[in-house]
């Protein structure tokens, strides 16, 4: 460990007794996040819905498909809204996406309450799934590229979504969406680090003085080196970043 690391701010040293007075101080005010989080999500299911046109299409790995199709026969669908820049390389593809997605795993606890997570990239097909196959992701991927207007309608194209909908028989509705920080739904490693003494180490927290807060590329917290995080670990075991057709 540097000596910079050593010598960098930290919490004071007390005994046990007084730790745990402070944490369980904290824990009433956890708590009651949780409680207030919980009565948001049911305001949350109490939310009116629109419908939307489930035969708007889009592009999956087998061709053209529509909006239905992506619930792959269940009720609900969750999906992804993924920023795409045509036509550039793997490393100026959208760092905050690539970090949202690759915490996206295991989808059996979401489809055993019939619901279905997908994956709607703002691009094309072709180029973001070559994006898709290098990051090693295994969820449903499809290109929303040319129904945007239909499913965004009143938002702005070219921002990240989670967007959520229901399905009646054939019928179609939205029943929720968010964007920005909307999508830390998606997220397990900032919360995890919320937990620890220096948090996220981004510019805008609220920390005390000399602990770490300007971490990433010019303060950016999704990318290092040049490219997303978690490209590097795809290219170190091998796999290419190659988005072109090949």
């Amino acid at each position: 460990m540097s000596d910079d690391k050593v010598n960098s701010a930290a919490p004071e040293v007390v005994d046990r007794a007084t730790f745990q007075a402070k944490l369980g101080a904290l824990r009433i005010r956890e708590k009651a996040h949780t409680r207030e989080g919980d009565a948001i999500a049911a305001a949350r299911r109490q939310l009116p819905m629109v419908k939307v046109d489930g035969a708007t299409p889009l592009i999956g790995e087998g061709g053209p498909v529509t909006l239905l199709d992506a619930f792959e026969g269940r009720q609900m669908l969750i999906a992804y809204y993924y920023m795409w820049f045509e036509g550039q390389p793997a490393p100026e593809q959208c760092e905050g996406c690539t970090f949202f997605t690759t915490q996206v795993h295991e989808l059996s606890h979401i489809h055993s309450r019939d619901a279905t997570y997908a994956t709607f990239s703002q691009g094309s097909y072709e180029e973001s799934a070559r994006y898709r196959e290098f990051m090693g992701w295994k969820m449903p991927w499809y290109s929303a590229q040319g129904s945007l207007d239909t499913l965004l309608v009143g938002r702005r194209i070219g921002l990240m979504y989670l967007v959520c909908y229901l399905r009646r028989g054939v019928d179609v509705f939205e029943t929720y969406w968010t964007t920005r920080r909307g999508v830390e739904a998606m997220d397990n490693s900032y919360r995890l680090l919320d937990l620890t003494v220096y948090g996220r180490q981004e510019d805008w927290e609220n920390s005390p003085a000399g602990w770490p807060q300007h971490w990433g590329e010019s303060n950016h917290p999704f990318r290092c080196d040049g490219r997303p995080i978690s490209q590097w670990r795809r290219l170190e075991t091998g796999h290419s970043d190659n988005l072109k057709a090949r």
